[in-house]
């Protein structure tokens, strides 16, 4: 028993909403990993009454942890209390990707990676997310994963898995490891990943082709809707948001995308404009988070093809007054979370005047 548990793979997940829940729960179905959780905000909830989930793959999961439960990123030099001092073969990385607020995946991960041994997996959304990762970890390799399941964290520990886990595995160029050696390991993650026979992975060397891929989608609909307000259904009923706003910017994702080597199909934007049911009613990510007050994504998103656009010199004004819309609405909320300081605001005489209205009665 000892020998066959010692060949586990172990893997580190940092992220348990919906999607990292789900990939988690999954790795440990395989029979060949031992996951070790990071439970930042659901640590007390998750240690007294484990996971509560509801999967159209696995079914109705009640009380579930993985292997070991952390409430932060464990070091690879300290004990082996709670995951300290284990030897991570994976650090499989979930969150949301928002480098405009601390701390950066690099910084959160770099306690857990051992230098040429962990091999970092991103599933997150947007362009050019390993730059940073392999920069600060040039001799490990890094892997490419983009989800297209659907599942979405109800409450704290309580997840609803509504739509068939589909992941997509390449692996990052990292220009400092043989190419080869990259694409093996991004095959040994796919073995491991459908070794439970719940997902569909595939395997595609073509990073950059996915993940422009899918920005035609993100970076407009997920854009537009977060800043109207409005799920997918409203906003294509409303067409000129569509006709204004969605579609000339799915062009210009199609025209940077080309400039950086990447050519997609010719009729990208019609899939994309019709990739959610007319009558799902479907909110992105991003205007979930927007509601909630949360941080959004929109670097990744938006910032990361607009900055290509501007080395290639590709005009890209849609995407650009887009950009900047988010980039207030982040800053709001920054501000709402006691992170950005203001002046304090002057009296310019006008408060007296309110006063005395106030006084009489005519201010409520």
């Amino acid at each position: 028993m000892g020998s066959y548990e010692a060949k586990k793979k172990q893997i580190l997940v940092v992220g348990f909403g919906g999607i990292g829940t789900v990939t988690a729960y999954n790795l440990e179905a395989s029979g060949l990993a031992e996951v070790t959780g990071v439970f930042r905000s659901n640590y007390d909830v998750v240690q007294k009454d484990g996971i509560q989930m509801w999967s159209c793959d696995h079914g109705e999961v009640n009380g579930w942890r993985p292997t070991r439960v952390c409430e932060s990123v464990p070091n690879v030099g300290k004990s082996e209390e709670q995951g300290q001092g284990l030897m991570f073969d994976y650090v499989v990385v979930t969150t949301k990707n928002i480098p405009d607020v601390p701390p950066t995946v690099s910084d959160l991960i770099s306690p857990a990676v051992t230098p040429g041994k962990t091999v970092i997996v991103l599933i997150q959304n947007g362009l050019n997310i390993e730059k940073p990762v392999i920069e600060r970890f040039p001799q490990n390799v890094v892997v490419s994963g983009i989800s297209r399941m659907s599942s979405a964290e109800l409450r704290a520990a309580t997840v609803f898995h509504q739509d068939h886990d589909t992941l997509l595995v390449g692996a990052f160029d990292n220009p400092n490891l043989d190419k080869q050696t990259q694409i093996d390991e991004a095959s040994k993650f796919v073995d491991l990943y459908k070794a439970s026979g719940k997902p569909t992975v595939e395997h595609n060397p073509d990073v950059s082709f996915d993940r422009w891929k899918k920005l035609v989608y993100n970076a407009s609909y997920n854009s537009v809707c977060t800043i109207t307000g409005m799920d997918t259904t409203r906003l294509r009923s409303a067409k000129d948001p569509i006709t204004e706003l969605v579609l000339p910017i799915m062009m210009e994702i199609k025209s940077i995308a080309r400039a950086c080597g990447v050519r997609l199909a010719p009729d990208q934007e019609d899939i994309s404009l019709a990739g959610d049911k007319i009558d799902a009613y479907f909110s992105p990510s991003m205007l979930q988070d927007s509601r909630k007050g949360n941080f959004m994504e929109f670097e990744i998103i938006v910032g990361a093809p607009l900055a290509e656009a501007r080395r290639h010199n590709v005009p890209a004004p849609t995407l650009g007054f887009i950009y900047s819309m988010l980039k207030a609405l982040q800053l709001r909320t920054k501000q709402n979370k006691g992170m950005l300081e203001l002046p304090p605001m002057k009296d310019y005489g006008g408060g007296d005047i309110m006063e005395q209205f106030k006084q009489k009665g005519n201010v409520k």
